[in-house]
């Protein structure tokens, strides 16, 4: 929950949108995919649909919260010209859809081939706000 938290809340002032969902890339990696709490989420995605009450309690109290605030910073990324795509506002799935298959990865294959999965949440992240350039 902490790190939704930290979703919702808007970028410092004068910070972009991008810099936010970056630093959430970087803490959902360091939180959950490199930790037990990735088994959780592997977990819950495995037995969801044999536990409804399960995936209906995370749904309400993790996922739901996250796409809230991921769509908050989508639309305030498409009103000050960050992200041109407009209809991303409506899939914030899209925006973390990376994030899930990183935990898939590191759970099922990541002993025989380990993902960078804060390289890969880059690279997505250029894909939607244009490649950064070098300064």
């Amino acid at each position: 929950m902490p790190l939704i938290g930290r979703l919702a809340s808007p970028p410092a002032a004068g910070g972009s949108i991008r810099a936010a969902l970056e630093n959430f890339a970087e803490n959902f990696v360091n939180e959950v995919v490199t930790t037990r709490r990735g088994a959780i989420v592997r977990l819950i995605m495995a037995e969801g649909p044999r536990f409804p009450d399960l995936a209906d309690f995370y749904y309400r109290e993790v996922v739901s919260r996250g796409l809230a605030g991921m769509r908050a910073l989508i639309e305030l990324a498409i009103q000050r010209g960050e992200i041109k795509q407009h209809g991303l506002k409506d899939f914030p799935q899209i925006v973390v859809a990376p994030a899930m298959v990183a935990v898939i990865w590191q759970g099922l294959f990541g002993r025989h081939a380990p993902l960078d999965a804060t390289a890969m949440l880059r690279v997505h992240l250029d894909l939607i706000f244009g490649e950064r350039r070098a300064t």
